[in-house]
């Protein structure tokens, strides 16, 4: 395996993880980079440079940033955001190992692509929930600038360093696996 192919991949999970905070954000913050010329924008999503696409792009990304401000609207697009943060992620992720010609790499990267963003979009579903439950909604506009905050964070950190965002992902990922672990085991245990 060759390591453009491997850093292409690293950068496209990372992304596709990005996505489960916000779904626009990474794809906006990849088109600004190819657009600048701060990044080569992989054939497959060239597109995302183009005008026409960067604003879709900002103008989804406001919408979503607004909308997730408002307490009960927030939890009424987690319905929505869920598939959607995962259908961006492997639509990103796919751009960026579509020119791998190794099917194993491609496949694997799929996989982990839809997992880091599954897995970070339930982990922000769950937050809500709880800041919902245990405040009514009121601390909910904190936790979507928290999330804001962090789509930006590992975009800018999967794009530019993504060997180090694969290993933030890996670590931060077992560290809820642990956790839910233990929360599984203290309901068996209480019941």
């Amino acid at each position: 395996m060759e390591w453009d192919h491997l850093i292409a991949a690293l950068t496209g999970i990372g992304l596709a993880a990005a996505c489960g905070f916000r779904v626009f954000v990474p794809p906006l913050l990849a088109g600004f980079a190819f657009r600048h010329g701060w990044l080569d924008a992989p054939q497959a999503l060239e597109w995302m440079a183009t005008t026409p696409a960067l604003v879709a792009l900002g103008l989804a990304t406001l919408v979503e940033v607004v909308a997730y401000k408002v307490p009960w609207l927030d939890n009424a697009l987690d319905g929505i955001a869920s598939p959607t943060a995962v259908l961006a992620g492997l639509l990103l992720a796919s751009g960026f190992f579509a020119e791998s010609d190794s099917w194993f790499l491609w496949i694997l990267s799929a996989i982990a692509a839809v997992g880091a963003a599954g897995g970070v979009q339930a982990a922000t579903v769950a937050t809500r929930v709880g800041s919902t439950a245990t405040t009514g909604g009121l601390a909910n506009p904190l936790v979507a600038l928290v999330e804001l905050a962090l789509a930006v964070l590992s975009t800018l950190a999967a794009l530019l360093l993504p060997l180090l965002f694969a290993f933030v992902v890996v670590v931060a990922l077992a560290i809820v696996a642990a956790w839910l672990w233990r929360r599984r085991g203290s309901k068996l245990a209480a019941g």
